[in-house]
């Protein structure tokens, strides 16, 4: 591939910050691609700085990415917001544009392509479990009715947040709140866990998983407590970094306009993971 000598910016923000493998990924991607003269960085950025940020990037910014606390505040600054970084109120993704910013949210494309990777179903599952209800949950809730799941339980600590209560709604997704069952729930397709990491996993008690793929969207080395559980009731379990990989290669694509050289990006993740 011809190299592309343009002087083109890209980068990470949010905070903290400091542990983000984003610049593993996308550098990753522009070595492989032959982007030469393309540079990705990493910033802290508080929240309610981000806007002040974006305004002040130089004109050679193509794009940024996004983590917490400035999910939201990337849709708010937006001149152009996709349907499903609308739905979720959250984008991970900036793209310049002669109009402004276009936000999007590749966190939806990460689970479903996570997700892929799993068992393949003889028919589309309609039932899923997802853990907990705030603003990750929302992305996963989005990616399971997209690919078809029709009926969700969640798990909670107290209460389904009313903004996850009413996006599933707005999706015509039927929402089942895990108490403590009377019989097995069976036919969970998929189950999600986005509890923070290292919390408490939560109980799968009631819980029929053996024909489920299960993904922890919290990452470390090998298997969280969580998905071991659900492995050993016969789930298959994809580790979070594979969202992490795939929600990237989305933005790679989005930035670049170059589909994103997943194995190149792989190869690299799974280096600096076991350098950790």
């Amino acid at each position: 591939m011809t190299a592309n000598l343009a002087e083109h910016a890209a980068g990470v923000v949010g905070s903290p910050i400091a542990h983000s493998l984003s610049p593993v990924l996308h550098r990753a991607a522009y070595q492989a691609l032959g982007l030469d003269g393309w540079t990705y960085s990493r910033t802290e950025v508080l929240a309610g700085d981000l806007a002040r940020y974006v305004s002040d990037l130089p004109a050679h910014q193509v794009g940024l990415s996004v983590t917490m606390p400035g999910k939201p505040e990337a849709v708010a600054l937006a001149s152009e917001v996709s349907q499903v970084a609308r739905q979720t109120g959250a984008a991970n993704t900036l793209i310049a544009t002669a109009n402004g910013w276009f936000a999007e949210n590749t966190d939806v494309v990460g689970v479903q392509r996570a997700l892929a990777e799993g068992r393949t179903p003889t028919r589309a599952p309609q039932n899923a479990l997802i853990v907990g209800t705030g603003a990750t949950a929302k992305s996963v809730l989005v990616a399971l009715v997209g690919i078809g799941v029709r009926t969700i339980w969640v798990q909670v600590r107290s209460t389904v947040r009313p903004d996850f209560a009413e996006l599933a709604q707005s999706l015509d997704a039927h929402l089942m709140v895990a108490g403590e069952p009377t019989a097995p729930i069976v036919g969970i397709g998929y189950a999600v866990s986005t509890a923070p990491g290292g919390s408490e996993p939560a109980s799968l008690a009631g819980f029929d998983l053996s024909d489920a793929t299960v993904l922890d969207v919290a990452y470390g080395q090998g298997p969280s407590p969580w998905a071991r559980q659900c492995a050993e009731q016969g789930a298959i379990a994809i580790h979070g970094s594979r969202m992490l990989l795939h929600q990237a290669g989305e933005q790679v694509r989005l930035m670049t306009g170059f589909n994103a050289p997943l194995a190149a990006m792989d190869q690299a993740l799974r280096a600096a993971q076991q350098g950790e």
